[in-house]
């Protein structure tokens, strides 16, 4: 399978998205190291090759950055996982801008309430960061936590979300 890749630039740094040939992110993160991203991509998607290319995504990323929080929210994704990860993605996906959950009440949300160590990982597997906004899950005291991206990055999201 040939995958397409971009990388765009955004007040949060390099951004770096792969995307299959249907359009679907298969990874993204804040960097300018396309290996980096593509690591992150499970074995059974991960692509035969990788070329440069335009996509609707990295201009999904854009509006975004622009203020347009909605803008991610129908990027299509693929991933790879447990029937738990995949559950948890698309809980992610219904989080709410500006309302972050902890990840006790991520793992409730999953009907796993005692789960928050599954919670958490379900977070650090997410290959398609900001189309699935694993960021958008904190501590419960209200820290941050951990995020592949950086707590920089994680932070600035956290606070252009509860601008909006």
């Amino acid at each position: 399978m040939t995958a397409t890749i971009q990388t765009i630039d955004t007040p949060d740094g390099a951004f770096t998205l792969i995307a299959d040939e249907r359009g679907r992110v298969l990874a993204s993160g804040w960097t300018a190291d396309p290996e980096a991203v593509l690591n992150r991509i499970h074995t059974r998607l991960r692509p035969t090759s990788v070329a440069e290319g335009e996509t609707d995504a990295a201009a999904a990323a854009v509006a975004f950055y622009a203020g347009d929080l909605a803008a991610i929210d129908d990027v299509p994704v693929a991933q790879d996982g447990t029937a738990m990860q995949t559950a948890g993605w698309a809980a992610l996906r219904r989080i709410t801008p500006g309302h972050p959950l902890s990840y006790a009440e991520f793992a409730a949300e999953l009907g796993q309430p005692s789960a928050v160590r599954a919670a958490a990982s379900i977070c650090a597997r997410n290959a398609p960061a900001l189309f699935v906004p694993c960021h958008r899950v904190l501590r419960s005291d209200g820290s941050l936590g951990g995020f592949a991206w950086g707590l920089d990055v994680k932070r600035s999201l956290l606070a252009r979300e509860s601008a909006a």
